[in-house]
């Protein structure tokens, strides 16, 4: 199962031709100005993107008391790190470990925690992930390449417009020598789902 979403780098994909042209029309009609548009990309770039939730597992990494915050009361424990809003109100992190491996769905429609996460991927939002990984969840997480030991439980969480969840994955063997933003740098999007681990220490 693979995310076939456009990367934001193929500037000449239909897509991008297409949105560019429609802001170009909105802001030629009096709809738009080009400083809205900056307030919104600067938005998805900084604000609505997995680097928030990258630091908030970089200091739960690093921080035992953090840690604990977050696992008991993430969207407050977020704040302290002026991650929030973008439907992340109501978000429970979880923690992996302890021979339980985490991954979050959501089966009715495709809720997720936008300013932990940042936008969701294509995959996620498809009728097959969100009824196959409930089903059979280990042969999906193996499509990502993830193959877990027999031993490990896995439990699928199911997001809802009520209450989203985001993982907190365990840290890299090696990183203990890195510095909070470099492992922040080790955090992806797949290993806050579930559906993947965070990079090996040094990549």
């Amino acid at each position: 199962m693979t995310d076939s979403a456009q990367s934001g780098s193929e500037t000449g994909s239909y897509p991008a031709l297409r949105a560019r042209a429609i802001e170009s029309l909105l802001i030629e009609k009096g709809y738009l100005t080009e400083e809205a548009v900056d307030v919104v990309v600067s938005a998805y770039e900084q604000d609505i993107g997995p680097l928030g939730g990258a630091r908030l597992v970089a200091r739960a990494w690093v921080d035992d008391g953090f840690r604990d915050r977050l696992l008991t009361d993430a969207a407050s424990a977020a704040r302290e790190l002026g991650v929030g809003g973008f439907v992340s109100e109501n978000v429970v992190a979880l923690a992996q470990g302890d021979g339980v491996h985490n991954v979050v769905a959501c089966t009715l429609c495709s809720c997720y925690p936008w300013a932990v996460l940042g936008l969701p991927p294509g995959w996620y939002k498809s009728p097959a992930y969100r009824a196959r990984i409930v089903r059979e969840p280990r042969a999906v997480l193996s499509e990502f390449g993830l193959d877990l030991p027999q031993e490990v439980e896995i439990r699928v969480w199911d997001s809802s417009s009520d209450l989203r969840y985001f993982v907190l994955p365990e840290r890299p063997a090696g990183s203990d020598g890195l510095g909070e933003e470099e492992l922040a740098g080790l955090v992806t999007r797949d290993s806050m789902i579930g559906t993947g681990l965070p990079l090996p220490a040094g990549s």
